[in-house]
Parts: structure tokens; C-alpha cells; sequence
């Protein structure tokens, strides 16, 4: 594989809250196993790559900007090979999550996407929603703010009207759900998946894994979490992934979150192995088309 050269677009520290060592660990690791594997990998910031860096015909990307994904669509649309799809990336954003993962099928919570403008409070009690967690619908997470429980419609109203001031236009309304929080990570078409409770390993971003709470370890099928887990990523586009659900008590799970390459942090080493295998195997496939 020594004539493949591969562009590695770090994840800016926007995009990181909280996990900026995280993220570059997890990326450093698998360029590292992508070099033992014969390739040459130049890494590039977000700004550089925005900027017009990286000619490479393989973009390993963990970015997360607009103006990223953008350019992440473009190269792949002129046939480079890139991983994560551009078009994955954009589909972990918020409201493009939740309608496809309704529209799919797939586990997801009774959910609203609103304008933040706009009164919620009827469409919340028509729907038997109180507790529930608003999002901004505009792409992922940078600050605490941008994902928040509320309790009650007046409650989410207020913050919705705060969202509005502070220049976000759409939300993601989620019914909060009881249960386990399960944390889990998955590389597509390896079978690597591996999933832990978040409040045991002092794994968090903002706290908010406390309104859930310790976890009573309710059994459930973590090999059908898996499957699902998988055709979600499928349906998603996104080869490299991570996500969040609530296991209720009767072994039902509901995947509250879905995210594009996450930080893999307490199975990096083994998780960076088999990311450079897939990308091998990414480039492998393309070679035969």
C-alpha cells in the first residue's frame, strides 16, 4: 500500500468541547496504524483543509465544519475516496438525524422538529411530551447550551426563545426517555462494537449523563444493539460511529444520539486497529470499481 497517500482533516477544537485530546488521540492512532501499513498520511488541520489543502486521492476526515463537509462532498463527488462520506457527516446533524431515523425505522424517541421562533407548547402536550431534551438542529454540539433538559412546555418555550437569541433557527425536540444510558461505538463492516455505561467511567462532555442517572444495569441485548447500531450506520452513510441509548426496563433500547467518528476513548487502541483496516479496505474495494 506504499503508493496510496492518504489526507487526514483533524476535527477543529470547536467541534471537540471537552474531548479535544480525546479526538486527537483516537486520529493520531490510526494515522500511526495507516504508516505501519505502508501509506503516507499528511495531517491537515480543519482551517488548512477549508482553505484548499490536501490533493490526496484519500481523505480520512474527522471534521465537522460546514464549510468542511462541503468540500468533503465535493471530493467525493469528483471520486476521491473519503472517509467519513461528507454526506454522512451531514446526516448526523441533528434534524437530518431525527427524520431519517424515524423514517427509517430505526429506535428513536417521539420527537419535534421546530422552528425556534415558534410556539411549542400545544404541539408538546398534544403529543403527552413534558421532560424532554432540546437540541440545536444545525449540525452537532459545541457548547453545553446547544443540548439541554427541560422538564415541562413552559420550561422548553424559555429555552427555546433563548436558542432564538442566540441565532439558532431550528431544534430537535426529544422525549426524555427512563433508563440506562449506554454508550457505544461501531466500525462499519469490521464487527468491532463495543458499548459501556458513561456514568461508570466518568465519561462525559457536559454532566448531563447525571438526569439519568447510575445506571441499574436492566438487561438487554447488547448483539441486537449491535445490529441496529449497524444499519443505522448504514442507512447513515457514516463508516466510523458512535452513539447514545437509553435502555428502558423492559430490554428496549432507544438510540437517543448518532454521531460521526467519536473518540473511541476507552477501546482506542483496539478501535484504531480496526478503523486503518477498514480504510484499507475502503481503498481496496474502490480500486476494483
Amino acid at each position: 500500500m506504499a503508493e496510496i497517500r492518504i489526507a487526514g482533516v483533524m476535527r477543529a477544537g470547536a467541534y471537540s468541547p471537552n474531548h479535544i485530546g480525546n479526538d486527537a488521540a483516537i486520529f493520531n492512532l490510526v494515522a500511526e496504524q495507516l504508516r505501519k501499513r505502508g501509506c503516507e498520511v499528511n495531517v491537515y488541520s480543519e482551517e488548512q483543509f477549508i482553505a484548499g489543502g490536501a490533493d490526496e486521492p484519500v481523505v480520512l476526515a474527522m471534521c465537522r465544519d460546514e464549510r468542511s463537509i462541503k468540500r468533503l462532498q465535493e471530493l467525493e463527488d469528483a471520486g476521491v475516496i473519503v472517509i467519513n462520506s461528507g454526506y454522512g457527516i451531514e446526516n448526523c446533524g441533528r434534524e437530518r438525524l431525527a427524520r431519517i431515523m424515524k423514517g427509517s425505522g430505526l429506535p428513536y424517541p417521539d420527537t419535534l422538529v421546530v422552528n425556534t421562533d415558534e410556539g411549542v407548547r400545544d404541539s408538546l402536550r398534544s403529543a403527552g411530551i413534558d421532560a424532554c431534551w432540546i437540541k440545536r438542529g444545525d449540525g452537532q454540539s459545541q457548547h453545553k447550551e446547544d443540548v439541554c433538559y427541560v422538564r415541562h412546555a413552559d420550561e422548553a418555550q424559555e429555552l427555546l426563545q433563548e436558542f432564538f437569541m442566540r441565532g439558532i433557527k431550528r431544534a430537535v425536540i426529544n422525549r426524555h426517555l427512563v433508563g440506562d444510558l449506554v454508550k457505544f461505538y461501531g466500525i462499519l463492516g469490521t464487527g468491532f462494537f463495543y458499548w459501556f455505561y458513561p456514568m461508570e467511567r466518568n465519561h462525559s462532555k457536559f454532566g448531563d449523563e447525571n438526569i439519568n442517572g447510575n445506571p441499574h444495569h436492566l438487561a438487554f441485548d447488547p448483539e441486537k444493539l449491535k445490529h441496529v447500531s449497524m444499519r443505522a450506520a448504514d442507512i447513515l452513510d457514516i463508516r466510523i460511529f458512535g452513539g447514545d441509548c437509553i435502555v428502558a426496563s423492559d430490554g428496549t433500547f432507544t438510540i437517543i444520539d448518532f454521531n460521526d467518528w467519536p473518540s473511541f476513548a476507552p477501546c482506542r487502541q483496539d478501535a484504531a486497529l480496526h478503523i486503518a483496516r477498514a480504510v484499507i479496505t475502503a481503498i481496496k474495494e474502490a480500486r476494483k470499481d
